[in-house]
C-alpha cells in the first residue's frame, strides 16, 4: 500500500478531509468560519469531477488568459551561465502573471456555489489586478485589501484594480504588508459568508484552499512537462520558482513531482520560512512560519511585495520536510542583479519574484554547469519598473 505522504507517484493528490499534507496544513480557524470552509470544499470537489466546469475553465484559460504559455530559451543568458536556461513564460499571460489561472478558476466556482461578491488580498498586486479582472468579467462585485506599505510600492497596480471597478481598501495594522491583507481579508469573509467568496491567492490558508490553488495553478505543471517532453525528449534536471507563498512553485512542481528532476525553491533571505524549518500556525494552516522565540509571528522583509510574507504553503513544508524539494535564499541585492541580467541578455523583464529564482541559477552556476534548468517565469516587471528605477538611480 503506497503512502500519500511519502510515496512519489501518489505526491500532490486529493487531500483527506483534514487537508493535511503529512504533519503541515489543516483548518486552524474560527468555528464560526468552519461551515464556509466545509461548503467551499464540497462546492470545489463537485466542480472539479464536473466535465462541465473543466471546460468552460479551459476554453477561458485559453480564450482570455492567452494560454498555453510559451517556453523560451534563453540562448544568451544560457551561454553566459553555462548551463541551458528555459523559461515558463506566465509573464505572457492576460493580467502579467500566473495569477489569473487561479482566479478564473475560483471566480467560476465562486459564481457556481451562489456567490455575488469577490475579495481578495495581494501584495505585489498581480493577485489583486487578477481579481479584479475575473470579476469584471463575470459582472461581480469585489474588494481587494492590500498593505499600505504595498499600496505605495505598488501604486500602478492600485490604480489597475480600481479601473476595473475593484475597491482597494489599505490594511494599516502591522507591518502594513502582506501578511496584514489577509488578515482583513479573512474578518471580511467572516462578516460576509453568505454573500462573498474569498477569492484567496496563493496555495495557504485553511483547508480547501492548498488544494484548490494547487489544483488550478497545476496547468503550468502540465503544460511544461509536456513542453519539455517535445523540446528535449524527457525531463529538465532541475525545476525551480519563486517561493512566497508559494502558488506559482507549487504550480510548476506538479508536473514533474513524480520524475527525477530536482525541484527547487527559493526564498527572499529576509522572509525564509522553510530554511528556519520552524513550525507554527498562521492564516489557519500549520506551515513553516517565522517567529520569535515565544511563537510569535514576525515581519518578513523583501524587495519584492509579492515575498513578503512570514510564512509558506503547507504543502511546500510538506516536500521539504520529506526532501521531494529543497528551498534555496537569495538576498535583495542577488535579485537586483538578476532583474538586470535577464533583462539585459534576453531582452525579458522579469518581476521581482521570479528574479529571486534567477538570481539562485546565476550563484549556482558552477554547480549547475552543462545542466538544464526550467525556470518559472511567474510575472513579468512592468510593475516593478517604477522601484527599480528609483534603486538603480
Amino acid at each position: 500500500m503506497t503512502d500519500p505522504n511519502t510515496d512519489g507517484a501518489s505526491l500532490m493528490g486529493t487531500p483527506g478531509s483534514d487537508g493535511r499534507f503529512g504533519d503541515f496544513g489543516g483548518r486552524f480557524v474560527p468555528e464560526t468560519i468552519v461551515p464556509a470552509c466545509e461548503e467551499l470544499a464540497a462546492g470545489f470537489a463537485d466542480a472539479w469531477a464536473d466535465p462541465a466546469f473543466r471546460t468552460e475553465l479551459d476554453g477561458l484559460l485559453a480564450d482570455y488568459a492567452g494560454r498555453p504559455s510559451p517556453l523560451t530559451e534563453c540562448h544568451r543568458l544560457s551561454e553566459e551561465l553555462g548551463l541551458r536556461l528555459l523559461l515558463k513564460r506566465e509573464d505572457l499571460n492576460h493580467t502579467g502573471s500566473h495569477k489569473i489561472n487561479n482566479v478564473l478558476g475560483q471566480a467560476l466556482l465562486a459564481r457556481r456555489m451562489g456567490k455575488r461578491r469577490l475579495l481578495a488580498e495581494t501584495g505585489a498586486g498581480q493577485h489583486g489586478v487578477a481579481t479584479a479582472t475575473a470579476a469584471a468579467l463575470f459582472g461581480m462585485d469585489c474588494t481587494v485589501y492590500m498593505g499600505e506599505v504595498d499600496m505605495v510600492r505598488q501604486q500602478l497596480n492600485v490604480f489597475r484594480m480600481e479601473l476595473l471597478g475593484a475597491e482597494v481598501r489599505p490594511a494599516s495594522s502591522g507591518s502594513r504588508t502582506l501578511k496584514d491583507a489577509v488578515n482583513e481579508a479573512l474578518r471580511d469573509w467572516v462578516a460576509t459568508v453568505e454573500e462573498s467568496h474569498y477569492c484567496l491567492g496563493s496555495a495557504m490558508g485553511p483547508h480547501p484552499y492548498p488544494w484548490i490553488v494547487r489544483e488550478l495553478q497545476r496547468v503550468i505543471g502540465t503544460e511544461a512537462r509536456e513542453q519539455c517532453r517535445r523540446l528535449l525528449g524527457g525531463h529538465p534536471d532541475i525545476v525551480t520558482a519563486c517561493v512566497g507563498g508559494g502558488s506559482n512553485a507549487i504550480g510548476i512542481f506538479s508536473g514533474f513531482v513524480d520524475t527525477d528532476a530536482e525541484l527547487v525553491g527559493v526564498e527572499p533571505a529576509g522572509g525564509a520560512a522553510v530554511a528556519r524549518a520552524v513550525p507554527g500556525v498562521v492564516h489557519g494552516s500549520k506551515s513553516y512560519l517565522l517567529q520569535d522565540e515565544w511563537g510569535q509571528v514576525t515581519e518578513a522583509e523583501s524587495i519584492s511585495a509579492g515575498l513578503d510574507y512570514p510564512g509558506v504553503g503547507p504543502e511546500h513544508a510538506h516536500l521539504a520536510d520529506i526532501g521531494r524539494a529543497r528551498y534555496e535564499q537569495v538576498t535583495d541585492a542577488e535579485v537586483i542583479e538578476a532583474f538586470q541580467l535577464l533583462s539585459r541578455t534576453e531582452g525579458i523583464i522579469p518581476a521581482l519574484e521570479p528574479a529571486h529564482a534567477l538570481a539562485w541559477v546565476s550563484r549556482a552556476r558552477a554547480d549547475l554547469a552543462g545542466r538544464t534548468v526550467l525556470l518559472n517565469l511567474s510575472g513579468r516587471g512592468d510593475k516593478d519598473v517604477g522601484q527599480m528605477m528609483e534603486i538603480l538611480r
